[in-house]
């Protein structure tokens, strides 16, 4: 991929894509909006964990608030008919659940009362954050999602036989919603908390919608829900196209990057995301994206840029859905992109003479494998040291196998195959089965899943994973955090996934099919 000044590493690429997750077409050449998202350095309270007044919490939220107002208005120049902010870019967080309490606000249900809170400003107290973010949606004409936290009295009206805190209230990590107009018109409530000791979670999960006049119907979630089935899974499989994601994202690599991760979604459920992050850089939190199957513009800060906001703007298809089809992979033509290609093959799953047999249950040459853990999974390794190769690495009877070949034959990197299948328990507990192609910290092996941002070895490969899931996500990953699109994917009946990359435009830090057993986290 051509590479972008260093302080301005807003990117784009569109690209000939082959998904046979869930089909979907433009349905006419002019059905697009503008969307907008902003990653915001957050101003944060220097001592998150002592109670302040509520005068004291409505300062400090108007420092970031006062920034919201001057990309709102950016973004409406640039004729954004969406905005999203991040998750905690108002408030930041650390909080206990006492500390917080100065900064909540009783956000009203929309699907219970209509209300505006720019023209209505009365009907509510202690609601002058909701009041200056529908403002600012009325301002600017244009809808606006932020995250702020909520306070709900117990019991909810929504859950009346649910267990109430001990406090004898409910706070809850949430997404807000206003109409061009500032009507409030949606309010999310964060399922899968990450460690957020102010906040509780849901009595029952909420799945979330709102319409647009440009786009049909939005989704609403945030950060950590991206790695569960519900309500991100749920909205999919409802048919909702168009996805917004407030993050507070924590990058962990060689896995879990921000703009890996979060495109890696967008392509394997084929939706369009917007993701909005945070830019904090002490805590590893940046990259934020406007992702499609079909493009993605974004922006991921590299060591020594500053450390600032980023306010990213694209046009982008309304996706709409279509009858899944079993025949041929679908066939979609680049629309005037940096790079393109025709992707369908006869076989479906790749070109020229390297092709004999593709299954990952046909036999190959044995390899020395190895455990070597990733991100504290033990995933089963083989190195990749022939100039070209056709191997396969199994983790108990989940396989993945990999053909590959070197672009240059003296590259200098050492990379490994790896497998897992089986429960992640570190951070979050959730069941994978993964196929990676990663470059290994260092020369010895036992570096094969540590960290790695930077690479210059070039492959063209094809990765399959014979996975049990229907929930599988592809990325590749290049070296100082670009994002390439694969060449082709297919996904079999049988649920065999296939990735097919050439032509690399930088070095390959990881290329991964990341498989979610959702139905195997409580186990």
């Amino acid at each position: 991929m051509p590479r972008v000044k260093e302080t301005g590493r807003k990117m784009l690429f569109i690209i000939a894509v082959v998904s046979v997750y869930l089909a979907s077409v433009i349905s006419t050449a002019d059905s697009s909006y503008v969307a907008a998202v902003y990653e915001h350095k957050v101003i944060l309270n220097p001592d998150p964990r002592t109670p302040m007044s509520r005068h004291e919490a409505l300062q400090h939220m108007q420092k970031n608030l006062d920034i919201y107002e001057e990309q709102a208005a950016r973004a409406a120049q640039q004729g954004a008919q969406i905005l999203v902010f991040p998750e905690d870019g108002i408030h930041g967080f650390n909080f206990t659940r006492s500390s917080i309490a100065a900064y909540l606000e009783t956000i009203p249900n929309p699907q219970e009362e209509s209300w505006n809170p720019c023209t209505e400003p009365e009907r509510h107290n202690n609601t002058e954050v909701l009041q200056r973010l529908s403002c600012m949606a009325r301002r600017n004409n244009l809808y606006l999602v932020a995250n702020m936290p909520d306070l709900q009295p117990c019991p909810l009206k929504t859950s009346p036989t649910s267990t109430c805190p001990p406090d004898g209230r409910w706070q809850f990590n949430t997404n807000v919603a206003f109409r061009s107009d500032g009507l409030l018109i949606a309010r999310y409530h964060k399922q899968n908390l990450f460690f957020e000791q102010s906040f509780d979670t849901p009595p029952e999960v909420e799945v979330i919608t709102f319409d647009t006049p440009f786009a049909g119907k939005f989704g609403l979630f945030i950060c950590f829900d991206i790695l569960f089935h519900d309500p991100a899974v749920v909205l999919v499989e409802m048919g909702v196209r168009q996805l917004i994601f407030p993050t507070a994202w924590m990058n962990t690599l060689p896995l879990l990057d921000s703009v890996q991760f979060h495109s890696a979604f967008s392509l394997g459920a084929n939706v369009t995301l917007l993701a909005a992050n945070i830019r904090n850089d002490q805590r590893i939190m940046k990259g934020s994206g406007i992702y499609t199957p079909f493009s993605a513009t974004y922006h991921h800060a590299w060591k020594g840029d500053p450390e600032e906001g980023r306010l990213l703007v694209a046009r982008v298809p309304v996706l709409e859905p279509l009858e899944v089809k079993q025949s041929a992979p679908i066939e979609v033509e680049a629309g005037g992109g940096e790079f393109a290609s025709s992707v369908a093959t006869d076989s479906g799953h790749c070109h020229q003479d390297s092709c004999d047999d593709h299954s990952p249950d046909s036999v190959h040459p044995s390899h020395p494998t190895f455990i070597s853990f990733m991100f504290h999974d033990p995933f089963t390794f083989v190195l990749l040291n022939a100039t070209k190769g056709d191997v396969k690495v199994c983790n108990g009877t989940f396989c993945c196998h990999l053909q590959y070949r070197w672009l240059l034959q003296d590259h200098k990197e050492l990379y490994a195959l790896g497998a897992f299948a089986g429960l992640h328990t570190v951070d979050g507990r959730y069941a994978l089965q993964v196929c990676a192609i990663v470059r290994c910290g260092g020369l010895d092996q036992s570096s094969c899943g540590q960290e790695v941002e930077e690479a210059e070895s070039k492959m063209d490969f094809l990765l399959e994973g014979n996975f049990d899931t229907k929930y599988v996500y592809p990325s590749i990953l290049t070296s100082r955090m670009f994002l390439e699109q694969p060449e082709s994917l297919e996904k079999a009946a049988d649920m065999r996934v296939t990735m097919k990359h050439s032509n690399m435009k930088s070095g390959l830090v990881t290329a991964c099919l990341y498989g979610r057993m959702y139905h195997l986290d409580n186990e």
